[in-house]
């Protein structure tokens, strides 16, 4: 209900500034595999999601489960170690709940990053991919239900989620380290199975590059909030029908470490650069 949303966002805010005065200005949402990047923080903090009230704590393997406050690239960061599921029995509303209390934490840009499964032979596993655009395929949408006023407008604008000044930011950057960045369209379903190869081929159709199986209803929540979003992909394996190997979660885990350094070192740099 709209009238226990936000007391239950503002509880969260509030055991998070019990623990310290850290404001951050930029949120960061780590995806499978991809955690590591907290280990670059400076004069790092780290609140284990059980120990924030109403907050949604992960079940899945590569997901650490903390809020992690800290400096990266001479920026307050604030990073989540790891995010919840739809398949772990969450409400849509749980899944975007971090990003809103980040929003009332004070970051005004929201950086989400993600494992996806490659629907075009033209993404390999270990391929970054600039998100440009996504395609809602989880059969639900995290506003929905009475508007919540204080957060944002009942039907935000979702023509440019993706901010387009970070992106071409992000271009810059990516080529001034020689690390390839491949724009694409990210589709979100609900999991947790891996996609058929029919159902890829419909993706394909419809305009996806890039299949996964989370960050649209967070980055729906911070544009409903008014803030940037600049989205990275990290192509961990090619969907079903892409190739004739058997996909598993260990896999994408095991493409996310062996990826991490050059993931991490784009991302830093697109944080000082901002």
């Amino acid at each position: 209900m709209r009238d226990q949303v936000l007391p239950k966002i503002e509880q969260a805010v509030a055991a998070i500034r019990a623990r310290t005065d850290f404001v951050p200005e930029l949120g960061i949402v780590l995806g499978s595999g991809l955690g590591g990047l907290v280990d670059r923080l400076e004069g790092a903090l780290a609140i284990p999601y059980a120990e924030i009230p109403n907050w949604p704590v992960p079940t899945v393997k590569g997901h650490a489960g903390a809020l992690v406050l800290g400096r990266l690239g001479g920026k307050h960061v604030a990073a989540l170690a790891g995010r919840s599921h739809l398949y772990e029995g969450c409400d849509i509303s749980e899944t975007a709940f971090p990003v809103r209390v980040l929003g009332r934490l004070g970051i005004r840009t929201l950086l989400v990053t993600n494992s996806a499964g490659s629907a075009t032979k033209e993404l390999n596993p270990g391929d970054l991919m600039l998100i440009v655009d996504h395609i809602n395929l989880l059969g639900m949408n995290p506003l929905r239900g009475p508007n919540v006023d204080e957060l944002g407008t009942r039907f935000p604008d979702m023509s440019a989620a993706y901010d387009r000044d970070l992106a071409k930011l992000a271009e810059r950057v990516a080529g001034e380290e020689g690390i390839p960045l491949k724009p694409g369209v990210y589709l979100a379903t609900p999991g947790p199975s891996y996609e058929t190869p029919a159902e890829v081929r419909m993706m394909r159709l419809l305009g996806a590059d890039a299949v996964g199986m989370s960050s649209v209803p967070e980055v729906i929540a911070a544009r409903h909030m008014g803030l940037r979003v600049l989205g990275v992909s990290c192509i961990t394996n090619l969907a079903a029908g892409i190739s004739d190997q058997a996909l598993s979660h260990e896999e994408v885990i095991e493409t996310g470490r062996r990826t991490a350094e050059k993931f991490q070192r784009l991302i830093e740099r697109i944080v000082r650069a901002l």
